[in-house]
């Protein structure tokens, strides 16, 4: 960003780029240059898959797949692009078998192929390498779109809104200075930040349906029969902006989360869902969220480039993404 100099510029790949370098981390063992055209090309097709699975031609095609399948359109793209997702992932997990250090757990791949070799011979085993396939893809796709996602509607409400930038950075400037990077320990330290954070959950709403469950069993909820094998969505969006539960609902406002200065939780936030469920990489998308918001700030101040009035549009794919949009990220040095 510091490249910029200050003139406007979309963050959309390189808040891709620094985030999914991490999942990649902890997935692959390795992370990638930001100009490594694969890693580039990776993140594009990645994006472009959930936009086309959210739009109109994807909709359809889930409404009537028997029909469209035979039929041409855009939504063609999802299947071609998601083979070469799984192409790359293959030939990851391929290299891993080839190098695999069985006194050494480099990363998920090296574990889950260890797994693998323990489970050998059992049938019922849900260890194999069509499954490690899956969860890496998994892993890849949510641990970068969703937290990335996140970062730019952060950065979106701080140039939309410059007052109340200015107090995250007055708390950042209080707490952690300019000489060190911060770290997981400040957070308790600073309830208005994290206030903010949570508000940018909230108001950013990024998975508004959750992702869909499965009844395991004949059940009843809330008065209704629900057979085995029902596919059930939940409308996080229904709780996020109840005017019930949340005073200025439909507003950005981090007071949301604040009682006394100190940092509020409320029982109706649950943008990672809840029960045993809810999302399992929580703690790194916050962990993620925490770190990338309060260097970003600390070091830069974001505002809309001139004559220009940002907006709120977002597109709805499997996240609630913001449309694209530039910023100016100026140089607090």
């Amino acid at each position: 960003m510091e490249e910029e100099k200050g003139q406007p510029f979309d963050p959309h790949y390189k808040i891709n780029s620094a985030v999914s370098n991490i999942i990649c981390s902890i997935t692959f063992g390795n992370r990638f240059d930001y100009h490594d055209s694969n890693f580039q090309e990776l993140l594009h097709l990645l994006a472009e898959t959930l936009l086309l699975i959210g739009s109109f031609w994807g909709q359809l095609y889930n409404a009537f797949p028997l029909i469209m399948r035979w039929l041409p359109g855009p939504f063609k793209k999802i299947f071609s692009h998601w083979e070469k997702l799984q192409r790359f992932v293959r030939g990851v997990i391929a290299k891993h078998k080839e190098d695999l250090d069985q006194s050494d757990s480099g990363d998920y791949i090296d574990c889950y192929l260890k797994e693998i070799e323990k489970s050998k011979g059992d049938t019922n085993s849900y260890f194999h390498e069509e499954n490690l396939l899956c969860s890496t893809l998994d892993l890849f796709l949510t641990g970068t779109e969703t937290t990335a996602t996140a970062i730019r509607w952060a950065l979106l409400y701080m140039a939309t809104y410059p007052h109340i930038q200015e107090k995250v950075q007055l708390e950042i400037d209080t707490v952690i200075g300019q000489c060190r990077q911060p770290a997981m320990e400040d957070k308790e330290h600073m309830p208005y930040t994290s206030a903010v954070l949570s508000e940018v959950l909230r108001m950013g709403n990024i998975v508004p349906l959750g992702v869909p469950r499965m009844s395991t069993s004949n059940t009843t909820l809330a008065g209704y029969h629900v057979p085995k094998g029902t596919t059930l969505m939940t409308s996080l969006t229904s709780i996020m902006f109840d005017k019930n539960v949340w005073e200025t609902p439909d507003t950005f406002n981090p007071e949301h989360f604040l009682e006394n200065g100190q940092y509020r939780r409320r029982e109706a936030f649950l943008p990672f869902s809840a029960g045993k469920r809810a999302c399992p990489g929580e703690q790194l998308a916050r962990t993620e969220l925490f770190i990338f918001f309060t260097a970003l700030l600390q070091k830069f101040t974001f505002q809309a480039p001139s004559a220009t009035v940002l907006s709120f549009a977002f597109t709805l794919s499997l996240t609630r993404c913001p449309k694209p949009f530039q910023l100016c990220a100026l140089s607090r040095c």
